[in-house]
C-alpha cells in the first residue's frame, strides 16, 4: 500500500525532502499531503541519486492552510527511481568544440570538459551514473582513444555520479584531497537536509593534490589549480594554458543562482573571491567552461561576478540596518537578476537565504 505523510513548516519557503534507499518498493507510490494553499513562483521537485540514498527535493513551497497537493512519485524494485529513469533515458548529451582538441559536453549535471588527443582522453567530471554510457559514446565520437584521465572539479554527485563507472573501467581519477575526504565519509547537506552516503572505493579520486598539479598531455599544459574555499572546500579549475581555455567547475555558472554549499565550506565571499581570481587569468580570447550553464567568456564571467556582488552587498546593508532575514526576502534585493538567474536550479528567495546563512 502506499505511504501518506502529512508535512507542515513554519519556514515561509520550505524545501521538503524524502530520501530512500535504491531498490525500495513503493506501491503504487509514495504520496506526500503537503498542506499548503499556495506554491510560490515556481514550485519544483527533483530527484538526486547518490550512491544508494535517492533523495526527492521540494523547493518553493510557502506555508499556507487548507489545500492539499497531492505529488505522486513512482520508485520502483529496479535501484533507481522511475521518473529519474525516464529522465535519464531522454538526456541527449551535447557536444560543443571549444578549441582545438578541447570540448565540453551538456547533459544533466555538470558541464563535462574533455581534452582529446594522441595521449588519449582527459576527461573533467562526470555528472550522472546512468548516463555513463552515453557520455563514452560522445566521448568515442570526439577520439577514438581511451580515457586515461578524470579531474573532478569537486565532490558533488552532479559532478562524480559517473566515478563509480569509470573507476571500474580503470580511469585513473583525480581531485584535491577534500573531495576524496569528503567523498569517503557521510556528507550532510544543510540547505536540503540531505544526507549523502559516502562512495564506494572505486569512485574514489586515487591520485590527490593540496595546491596544484599540471598535466602535460596531448600537447597541452592542463593546469589544475585549488581555489580556496568557494562552492565548497575542494574547488579546482583547470587551465588549458596553450587552447586558453578554463573550466571553472561551479565557481562560476551562468543563467543560474550558484548553489553554495555552506556544510563543506561555501561562502558568498569566497565565490566573489573566486569570480575575481578567474578574471584576473583570463583575456578577451579566453572561454569558459562553467560548471552549469552555456559556454562562456570573459563578459558572463564579469557579469556573474558583479550580480553575486550586488545581492551580497544588499544583503549585508539591510541587516546593519536590521533587518530580519524575512524582511530581507520580502524587499528582493535580486529581483533585476531573477529573470534570468532565478529560474533554475534555486529560485530567488532560496539563493538570497543561502547567502544570508553563508554570511550569519
Amino acid at each position: 500500500s502506499s505511504s501518506l505523510l502529512d508535512l507542515t513548516s513554519q519556514d515561509p519557503s520550505a524545501n521538503i525532502i524524502v530520501s530512500m534507499k535504491r531498490g525500495t518498493e513503493v506501491s503504487p507510490a509514495v504520496r506526500l499531503k503537503l498542506d499548503y494553499d499556495y506554491i510560490t513562483r515556481q514550485a519544483t521537485w527533483w530527484l538526486h541519486p547518490v550512491g544508494e540514498i535517492v533523495t526527492v527535493i521540494f523547493m518553493n513551497c510557502a506555508r499556507r492552510t487548507n489545500f492539499s497537493l497531492v505529488v505522486v512519485i513512482l520508485v520502483f524494485s529496479t535501484g533507481l527511481a522511475g521518473a529519474q529513469e525516464q529522465d535519464f533515458d531522454s538526456v541527449e548529451i551535447g557536444t560543443i568544440e571549444v578549441a582545438q582538441g578541447i570540448y565540453m559536453l551538456t547533459g544533466s549535471g555538470g558541464n563535462i570538459g574533455v581534452s582529446a588527443g594522441e595521449d588519449g582522453v582527459f576527461l573533467i567530471d562526470d555528472q550522472y551514473a546512468p548516463l555513463t554510457e552515453k557520455i563514452k559514446q560522445a566521448v568515442a565520437e570526439i577520439s577514438p582513444r581511451s580515457i586515461r584521465f578524470l579531474l573532478n572539479t569537486h565532490w558533488h554527485g552532479d559532478h562524480t555520479g559517473g566515478n563509480e563507472n569509470l573507476g571500474e573501467a580503470d580511469v585513473v581519477i583525480v581531485a584535491h584531497q577534500n573531495v576524496r575526504a569528503r567523498m569517503s565519509a557521510e556528507q550532510f547537506l544543510e540547505f536540503f537536509g540531505s544526507r549523502v552516503p559516502p562512495s564506494p572505493k572505486v569512485a574514489l579520486p586515487v591520485v590527490t593534490f593540496s595546491d596544484a598539479v599540471t598535466f602535460y598531455f596531448n600537447g597541452e599544459e592542463i593546469h589544475v589549480a585549488h581555489f580556496p574555499p568557494a562552492h565548497t572546500d575542494g574547488d579546482s579549475v583547470i587551465h588549458f594554458r596553450q587552447a586558453n581555455v578554463i573550466h571553472t567547475g561551479d565557481l562560476f555558472t551562468y543563467q543560474q543562482y550558484p548553489f553554495i554549499d555552506v556544510a563543506t565550506g561555501g561562502s558568498i565571499n569566497g565565490m566573489i573571491a573566486g569570480a575575481k581570481r578567474l578574471l584576473s587569468m583570463v583575456n578577451e580570447d579566453t572561454r569558459l567552461i562553467p560548471g552549469h550553464g552555456p559556454l562562456g567568456d570573459p563578459s558572463r564571467l564579469l557579469e556573474f561576478h558583479d550580480m553575486l556582488v550586488t545581492i551580497r552587498d544588499r544583503i549585508v546593508d539591510a541587516v546593519e540596518a536590521g533587518q530580519t532575514l524575512d524582511e530581507i526576502v520580502q524587499a528582493e534585493p535580486a529581483r533585476e537578476f531573477d529573470a534570468k538567474w532565478g529560474q533554475k536550479f534555486l529560485s530567488s528567495e532560496q539563493f538570497v537565504r543561502l547567502v544570508h546563512s553563508s554570511l550569519y
